[in-house]
């Protein structure tokens, strides 16, 4: 239990430690409520903030299974309705050919492959779920200065003096996780050399519910559909002509994209500012350490090609959660390496097939040599031939279990 302290000259103690009030490090600390425990959140953000993220232009592309944690969480309820959109059709196009590998809804017995909702109402309502969870105390506006862990407890300084320790610290802090760094956790890093620019455009014509993955051969165009006639787009492009496109005006900008898209549909316009983004993928050589477990974007994170990364996220925070909760039920320390492990196993059994398949297609559609063109081509053929492999894909796409 949280004992009484004065900053800077006692030790407060908690069951738990959380490093990061993202999506994935608040969805893991409501995936234990009811537990019992006593849980400290550090986040370097204020508490306004967190509670009214600005819109940073990034969409989220859902799963089944992801809608039903958030769900479970009562995470999905603070999202309004009118602002969840539904992928019902993908369609992945290849250079400037008018053939697309079409994926279909009907074909996985759903009414829709994927939903769609904006970054920042994801966190609004994560937030929201997290400040009716007992026993959770944010430290907001506060950064770790330092931290480590011995056999018995995990421990972290925070940058006004407080000293906060537990059974178990986990690392929810970014891809980029200095936390992660501290407990010696390696992590292999591939820096694609390229940026992201993402923004809403309204458009003449209506989407249908079609997600596009456009792969021309300077540049990667996606469009996901969002609420009445507008869309997400997602331009992935060499990071040494991201700067121009960025600075192009907004008429200038609306005619490009609508023009790549080949006017599918009619005339673009930019709905809001554009955002900028580097694309480098992680993934941690191990998930634990002593005392310690990395979930979210900390563990693994994804180029968004496949849309897989918050998805993932959130499924490392439900497992993650899952052993404590056994452990507890044995009266096992939540801390302890054998719990750990499992956690690692088991996420890393689903996440890195993913993020080994990820990167092979993310090299094989950015190649704009011949054969690689020619390659992708007959890839996109054979997929709408081959029914078990289009099938086996659109399983992925959705993660339907549950």
């Amino acid at each position: 239990m949280k004992t009484a302290a004065r900053i800077e000259d006692q030790v407060e103690s908690y069951d738990l430690i959380v490093v990061g009030a993202g999506p994935a490090g608040l969805s893991f600390v409501r995936a234990l409520e009811g537990c019992g425990l006593d849980i400290a959140v550090v986040e370097q953000l204020p508490r306004a903030v967190l509670a009214d993220p600005p819109i940073d232009g990034r969409d989220i592309a859902l799963t089944h299974r992801s809608e039903a944690i958030l769900r479970g969480l009562g995470i999905w309820p603070n999202i309004p309705a009118e602002e969840v959109s539904f992928i019902r059709h993908a369609k992945v196009i290849n250079g400037g050919s008018p053939y697309a590998l079409h994926f279909d809804h009907q074909e996985t017995g759903k009414e829709y492959l994927g939903a769609i909702v904006a970054n920042n109402l994801i966190r609004r309502a994560a937030f929201a779920a997290f400040r009716e969870t007992a026993g959770a105390t944010l430290f907001d506006g506060h950064s770790v200065v330092a931290s480590g862990a011995n056999e018995d407890v995990a421990w972290a300084h925070l940058d006004d003096g407080r000293r906060l320790q537990a059974p178990l610290l986990v690392a929810a802090d970014s891809r980029f996780s200095e936390t992660r760094r501290r407990f010696g956790i390696a992590a292999r890093m591939r820096d694609f050399g390229r940026s992201c620019i993402v923004c809403c455009m309204e458009h003449d014509e209506g989407h249908g519910g079609t997600a596009f993955e456009c792969f021309h051969y300077d540049r990667t165009l996606a469009i996901l559909p969002l609420a009445g006639r507008r869309s997400s787009v997602v331009i992935t492009l060499p990071s040494s002509d991201a700067a121009e496109v960025m600075a192009m005006s907004e008429e200038a900008f609306n005619r490009d994209i609508a023009a790549r898209f080949a006017h599918r549909l009619g005339s673009m316009r930019l709905a809001g500012g554009r955002h900028i983004y580097p694309l480098i993928a992680v993934y941690a050589d191990r998930f634990f350490g002593r005392r310690f477990a990395l979930i979210g974007d900390a563990a693994v994170g994804m180029h968004p090609v496949t849309a897989h990364g918050f998805n993932l996220g959130l499924r490392s925070a439900a497992t993650l959660a899952g052993e404590i909760r056994k452990a507890q039920a044995s009266g096992d320390d939540i801390g302890a390496d054998r719990g750990l492990r499992r956690y690692h196993h088991a996420h890393d059994r689903v996440a890195w097939p993913i993020y080994l398949a990820t990167n092979v297609l993310v090299g094989l559609y950015t190649d704009d040599r011949s054969p690689a063109r020619f390659a992708r081509d007959a890839l996109l053929r054979l997929g709408n031939l081959l029914h078990p492999a289009r099938h086996a894909i659109m399983r992925q796409l959705t993660d339907k279990a549950a």
